[in-house]
C-alpha cells in the first residue's frame, strides 16, 4: 500500500508515549537502551503522541533529537501544555500559547502532526471560552513561530521561534465532561477547522464520532478498562472498518454523533493512538490495526503531509 492512495486518506497508527519499562519484554527486545526505544518503534509504527510536553515544556534539542530517530514519513503528535489546560483551564492563555510553541516543537519541521488539546474532566462546555481559545491558534508554522516570539522570560535563552518551511498546523480536542455532548459544539469545532477526538474509555468519557475538521484523531484508552484492557481482535477491526470509512471521506452508518447535518465527503487522514499501555496492550494493539488495515510496517518515505 502506497502512503496515500487515490482518493484516500492517510492513516498514522500509534502509541500515546513510548517511554514505558513495563514495555521492555512484551514490545521492546530485552537489552535494547532505552535511548534506542523510539527508533525501535519507528520501525514498526507511522506516528506516536508526545506526551511529556503536557506535563512541562521540553527543550528545542529534545525535539530535534526525536525527530533525527525517526525516518521520513513518521509523524509526532504533541500533547498541548495542561498549564494551559488543566491550570488555566484555557482564559487568558496567549503567553502560555507562546512558551509552549517557542519550547520547541517547531524543531519537528516536517515531522509535526496534529497538536492534542486534552480538557480536564470537570471543565463544562462554554461556547465563548472555546471561540477565544481557537482564535488564538496558529494555523501554520510560520504563525505559530510569531506566536513563539511572544515567550515570556520563561523561555529566556531556550526558545525556537524559526520554522525552515511554513506547513498547516492542526489542532484537536478532547472532551471528558459531558455537557460537550451538545449540538452547539459542532459549528464551533467545524468553524475553526479543530477536530473533536474520538475518545474509546470505558465509557468513562464522552465518545463522539462527529468529524469536524478535514482529519480525523481517536484515542483509544480501552474498552472495558481504562488504561489496562487490551482490544479483541473483533473490537481491531470494527475500527479498522470505521478508519476506512473515515479515510474515503465518509463515516460510519453508525457513527455517535452530535448533528445530523450532512458530511461533505472528502478524503480525511486519519490519526489513531492507543492509550491502554499497562500490560504493553498499546504496541501489540496499534500493530493489530496496522496489519488490519494492511498499513506498511515501517514508515514510508515522501512528500505528503498529514
Amino acid at each position: 500500500m502506497e502512503a496515500r492512495e487515490h482518493s484516500m486518506g492517510t492513516a498514522y497508527i500509534g502509541t500515546s508515549g513510548w517511554t514505558y519499562r513495563h514495555w521492555r519484554g512484551p514490545f521492546y527486545p530485552t537489552g535494547l537502551v532505552q535511548r534506542r526505544e523510539l527508533e525501535y518503534l519507528a520501525g514498526h509504527l507511522r506516528s506516536v503522541e508526545i506526551n511529556g510536553s503536557f506535563y512541562a515544556l521540553q527543550k528545542p534539542e529534545t525535539y530535534a533529537r526525536w525527530a533525527a530517530q525517526v525516518p521520513p514519513g513518521f509523524v509526532f503528535a504533541v500533547k498541548g501544555g495542561r498549564y494551559v489546560t488543566h491550570m488555566k483551564k484555557l482564559r487568558n492563555v496567549r503567553t502560555p500559547l507562546a512558551n509552549f510553541f517557542a519550547s520547541g516543537l517547531l524543531r519537528l519541521e516536517d515531522r509535526l502532526g496534529p497538536i492534542l488539546w486534552q480538557l480536564p474532566e470537570r471543565l463544562r462546555f462554554e461556547a465563548d471560552l472555546l471561540e477565544e481559545f481557537f482564535s488564538l491558534l496558529p494555523r501554520s508554522s510560520a504563525e505559530a513561530a510569531q506566536l513563539a516570539e511572544d515567550h515570556d522570560d520563561h523561555l529566556k535563552g531556550r526558545a525556537w521561534t524559526q520554522t525552515q518551511q511554513d506547513r498547516p498546523l492542526r489542532h484537536a480536542l478532547e472532551v471528558r465532561h459531558e455537557s460537550f455532548q451538545s449540538p452547539e459544539l459542532v459549528p464551533i469545532l467545524r468553524r475553526h477547522g479543530v477536530a473533536l477526538v474520538v475518545a474509546d474509555a470505558a465509557g468513562l468519557f464522552p465518545l463522539v464520532e462527529e468529524v469536524t475538521a478535514d482529519f480525523i484523531y481517536v484515542r483509544l484508552h480501552g474498552s472495558r478498562e481504562l488504561y489496562r484492557s487490551g482490544y479483541e481482535p473483533a473490537e481491531i477491526a470494527t475500527w479498522a472498518d470505521r478508519v476506512q470509512a473515515w479515510r474515503a471521506g465518509t463515516q460510519p452508518p453508525d457513527a455517535r454523533r452530535l448533528s445530523a447535518e450532512p458530511l461533505a465527503v472528502c478524503p480525511r487522514d486519519v490519526y489513531v493512538y492507543f492509550d491502554n499501555d499497562i500490560g504493553a496492550h498499546a504496541p501489540g494493539d496499534a500493530l493489530a490495526l496496522a496489519r488490519t488495515l494492511h498499513a506498511e510496517q515501517r514508515p514510508v518515505g515522501g512528500t505528503d503531509r498529514p
